[in-house]
């Protein structure tokens, strides 16, 4: 029986900016700690001591990594933990002198007690942590090596990649090819058969609820960044703009509808022009604009497969609900289940963190998986939902991750915008055909990943190269 990588895994609710350098380490740092408490050694430790590898550390601090690493020390969950406290975790930490882990045991915690290595690799991946427990002599109780390899997934060393979290569903597939294979001998649709496996790992109430609340989170990130103002964190100061992109657009419908109904006859037909094309279209952009600021500010959001690319898979939900009539049921189920039976197929056989294949990892898989997965939404069969999303994938391929000042912001936020209107231009044109084409989603995976194994380390989220160095920090 094949692994199958649960959609309830892939899209995690958590917090800003990074699921690879936030949301892993965060998770990684508690997961240590329980196994020293679980050992019966808590109460010994007198200091803990941590070194960030390889692109954690390059990019570490835009990310807010050491935050999110004393925040897991002290017991805080991604889903369920405050932004806000996360955010200020580094600075309450050294103002105190201390950490208190998992909220019971205090122990000293100086700033030398957290390194960065950013030019040490260790072989497995580039996003790697070491930590260590200490006793009061200076002994080791405990040491780990953890690996966050993309959408907020970690993986102790020694543990295989590809059994955490993967589990055994009845239903489950290797590759797109096999995916089809199924659906044809099961009579069912993408989203149909990805609930089949939801159901049989979780029960039917628990993998419904966990669908629901994932969508709840998403839509709810769109509505708090379309009305949140201010500057985002770092030395750049980018301004949010979600919130005056939407308030000119309703502008614009305003204007459009007073013309459509009171207006002359040229109009009254640029009206209808602008409300059909032109206005959806930049609404769209403004959704992912939202996700994407409301994720750079360290918010709530929901691994769309990474933190990086939240954006494209809710703007263009939000996008089919409020412009062809998706319901909130629908987009939940039908959906999320898609793009997540997509989205595995980028984890399995390929990758989805920018560290190790670059932004076409994140980027490219959020618009591949929103691309089939509005394609299934709108009707699509199955082989029209793998065409669209190869088509999506097809054209993010060689994209690189060069985050200016290690910040999720510039050119992140732009990205996702413009990849969501790539995701809709795939459905469009995968939905004008009949499911056949050149290139198959599993070829383009591969390529993906070879390309992300050509590709310079320096253009993997690094910050060493591209736009990343020749914006000048001021």
């Amino acid at each position: 029986m094949t692994d199958y990588v649960s959609g309830l895994d892939l899209f995690s609710i958590g917090i800003g900016p990074s699921s690879s350098h936030t949301v892993g380490p965060m998770r990684a740092a508690r997961l240590f700690v329980e196994g020293v408490r679980d050992a019966g050694r808590l109460a010994d430790v007198a200091r803990v001591e941590v070194v960030l590898y390889g692109s954690l550390a390059a990019t570490g601090l835009g990310h807010g990594t050491p935050s999110a690493v004393l925040a897991g020390l002290a017991g805080l969950d991604p889903e369920t933990g405050d932004p806000a406290v996360v955010a200020r975790m580094q600075e309450a930490v050294e103002a105190g002198g201390g950490i208190r882990l998992l909220g019971t045991h205090q122990i000293a915690f100086a700033r030398g007690d957290l390194r960065m290595a950013p030019l040490t690799r260790i072989p497995r991946h580039p996003n790697a942590m070491g930590l260590e427990a200490l006793d009061v002599a200076g002994d080791s109780i405990a040491r780990d090596t953890f690996f966050s390899i993309g959408g907020g997934f970690v993986v102790r060393d020694g543990d295989d990649e590809h059994a955490v979290p993967a589990r055994e569903a009845p239903l489950a597939f290797r590759d797109a090819d096999d995916l089809l294979r199924l659906c044809d001998a099961e009579g069912l649709g993408i989203a149909e058969l990805a609930w089949r496996n939801e159901v049989a790992l979780h029960g039917e109430e628990a993998a419904g609820a966990g669908l629901d609340a994932r969508w709840a989170a998403m839509e709810a990130c769109v509505d708090t960044g379309l009305a949140a103002s201010g500057v985002l964190p770092g030395w750049m100061k980018v301004p949010r703009r979600a919130r005056q992109v939407a308030e000119r657009l309703r502008l614009q419908e305003e204007r459009a509808e007073r013309y459509a109904l009171s207006g002359t006859a040229v109009e009254q037909g640029q009206a209808s022009s602008l409300l059909t094309s032109d206005l959806p279209a930049q609404w769209l952009q403004a959704y992912a604009m939202a996700v994407n600021e409301e994720n750079a500010g360290g918010g709530r959001v929901v691994t769309a497969p990474t933190n990086g690319a939240a954006g494209i898979v809710p703007a263009v939900g939000y996008y089919a609900m409020r412009f062809h009539g998706a319901t909130r049921a629908s987009l939940a189920r039908d959906y999320l289940l898609t793009a997540a039976a997509i989205g595995s197929l980028y984890k399995r056989n390929a990758s989805i963190s920018g560290a190790e294949a670059g932004c076409q990892g994140e980027v490219g898989s959020a618009s591949s998986m929103a691309a089939g997965a509005l394609t299934g939404l709108l009707g699509g069969t199955p082989r029209q939902v793998e065409n669209a999303a190869e088509i999506a994938m097809e054209h993010h391929l060689g994209l690189t991750c060069d985050p200016v000042g290690g910040f999720v912001q510039v050119p992140c936020i732009e990205r996702n915008a413009i990849a969501a209107g790539t995701a809709v231009a795939a459905a469009r044109m995968a939905l004008l055909g009949d499911g056949s084409h050149v290139v198959s989603l599993d070829t383009v995976i591969e390529t993906m990943r070879q390309t992300g194994r050509d590709m310079a380390d320096s253009y993997k989220e690094t910050s060493r190269a591209g736009l990343a160095v020749n914006v000048v920090e001021c």
